[in-house]
């Protein structure tokens, strides 16, 4: 299978190609999607390190919830939530 570069009618190819990789490495079977899975993640950049914020963040907020366990929500007010919202309902 070729991948088309990315001008033109050639998105349109590579989006095709996309969605047929797709399809047939969701057919594999668990274990060989998880060997997959696992290649393309330690293919990418180490973007998430400890110079990035976000592990201060949930520290952060972490303190926040021992300080003042109200600002964290039970299970079930966040169910609650998430369903009104996707409801639409108050």
């Amino acid at each position: 299978m070729v991948i088309a570069e990315k001008d033109g009618a050639g998105k349109l190819e590579l989006m095709s190609a996309l969605l047929q990789i797709e399809r047939q490495v969701l057919a594999l079977p668990q274990q060989e999607r998880a060997r997959l899975a696992t290649l393309l993640l330690n293919s990418l950049p180490p973007d998430l390190d400890d110079d990035d914020d976000g592990l201060a963040e949930a520290l952060r907020r972490e303190q926040e919830g021992v300080e003042d366990p109200s600002v964290f929500l039970s299970a079930m007010e966040f169910d609650r939530r998430i369903s009104s919202w996707k409801t639409g309902v108050a």
